[in-house]
């Protein structure tokens, strides 16, 4: 799950930050732009049209299932109102405010999801739980 989140999380980020889209995705010497970001949520590391099968490889529960499914439906609508398929007419359509506000909630979810994940890691009943070596 760690190599699918990896990507993941960072596209739902930038999603949900107008000024990073604006400083990073309209410049053209960056390599990084909405593209990218349509690759990560929809082809390489889940589908955002169908989030469900990605459930416990990208996405970990099933707020997130949701929360992916209806940013993928604010991206299909902001879509629509870009013919021209550029990152200039995505970030102007009336479609993007709710794309980045979805995504902020889906990162908002995401994080606290991988934190309590960590937390978990390092509590003393999840390490009594993980079988130790014995020396022969």
């Amino acid at each position: 799950m760690a190599n699918f989140r990896v990507n993941l999380v960072p596209a739902v980020l930038a999603l949900a930050n107008p000024p990073w889209q604006r400083d990073v995705w309209l410049d053209p010497s960056v390599f990084e732009n909405l593209d990218h970001i349509f690759h990560t949520l929809y082809d390489d590391f889940c589908d955002a049209d169908d989030p469900q099968r990605y459930l416990g490889i990208s996405l970990r529960t099933q707020e997130e299932v949701e929360l992916m499914r209806q940013l993928g439906a604010a991206l299909d609508a902001a879509m629509t109102d870009a013919p021209g398929d550029t990152d200039e007419e995505y970030l102007a359509t009336s479609a993007w405010p709710d794309v980045v506000t979805i995504a902020g909630r889906l990162a908002q979810v995401m994080v606290a999801n991988d934190l309590s994940e960590l937390v978990a890691l390092h509590e003393p009943e999840a390490s009594a739980a993980v079988p130790r070596f014995r020396e022969a």
